[in-house]
């Protein structure tokens, strides 16, 4: 019963965060749109100012917010009785439609800069916003070729399934780093009467805005790195338990956090160690690390 009430506990936790997650993503995207329609020439597609406004806009909404959601989608409890085929369909249409925003936006930019004769590609904003959205399709291309198309051999999965998940929380974090660099070049270009040095209301808002998208990378980057929270292995695995080596339980537990609480520590730790032992021989693409 404990062990339960914990489980709940633990339950509750994670929606509070993920709550919290979605609030301040949600709101990201609001204080873009205000930005553009308040203070800048609002939304349009015709060479002006307008159309390079789809480019904040649609970075933070695709970019940023539904790519979190994204790396994040495997772990919401509620999902855990879903197939994991459906989820990985889910994972990696949201980061598809992710991809498609930050396109779109991007020729934005070119297509704005081009009708004004701005030069192109010389910041560093633009030198690794660039970077990561061709890793970023080059992520999405080999997801889909190794983990959701079935010809992949499990080992090969089971190989990739670290670097994948390690390369989709870098470029993740990148995205964010390059926002913030995108954010404060436009209010240094943009705010000349009075100037960004002078903290007019528009400097305050985008301002709040970077302040929020660094909580909510923070955020995502929490729950994609909690071990507790990984969706649990497949059924097919629990036969093959007894043939784990053993070895690995003993790792896993001693590498636990030493809880003040030690049956806490050690349910944790019994569930951490089958779990380790499970990554043999499910196969790799039933189970994921996100």
């Amino acid at each position: 019963a404990a062990h339960g009430a914990r489980k709940m506990e633990d339950y509750g936790r994670f929606l509070a965060l993920l709550a919290a997650t979605l609030l301040v993503g949600f709101v990201s995207v609001i204080l873009s749109l205000v930005w553009v329609f308040h203070y800048r020439e609002g939304l349009s597609w015709d060479g002006s100012p307008g159309e390079f406004n789809w480019h904040p806009v649609l970075i933070i909404t695709g970019f940023v917010f539904i790519q979190g959601i994204a790396i994040i989608v495997y772990r919401l409890p509620w999902t855990w009785k879903c197939s994991k085929l459906l989820m990985k369909f889910i994972h990696a249409g949201l980061n598809t439609i992710a991809m498609i925003l930050a396109i779109v936006s991007m020729v934005a930019v070119f297509d704005f800069h081009n009708a004004k004769n701005i030069p192109n590609m010389y910041s560093l904003h633009s030198w690794i916003g660039l970077t990561a959205v061709i890793f970023y399709s080059l992520q999405l291309f080999l997801g889909f070729a190794v983990f959701l198309l079935p010809f992949a051999p499990v080992h090969l999965r089971a190989a990739l399934m670290p670097i994948h998940v390690y390369s989709g929380l870098t470029i993740f974090a990148t995205v964010i780093a390059t926002a913030l660099m995108g954010i404060t070049e436009k209010l240094i270009f943009a705010l000349k009467n009075p100037a960004y040095s002078a903290s007019p209301p528009e400097a305050t808002l985008v301002n709040c805005l970077g302040l929020l998208l660094v909580i909510f990378g923070s955020l995502i980057l929490w729950m994609a790195s909690r071990p507790h929270w990984k969706r649990p292995p497949a059924e097919s695995a629990k036969i093959l338990r007894p043939i784990a080596a053993t070895a690995e339980g003993t790792e896993a537990e001693s590498t636990m956090t030493n809880s003040s609480n030690a049956d806490k520590s050690d349910l944790r730790g019994n569930a951490e160690a089958a779990r380790k032992q499970n990554i043999k021989f499910d196969e790799a693409g039933q189970r994921s690390t996100m």
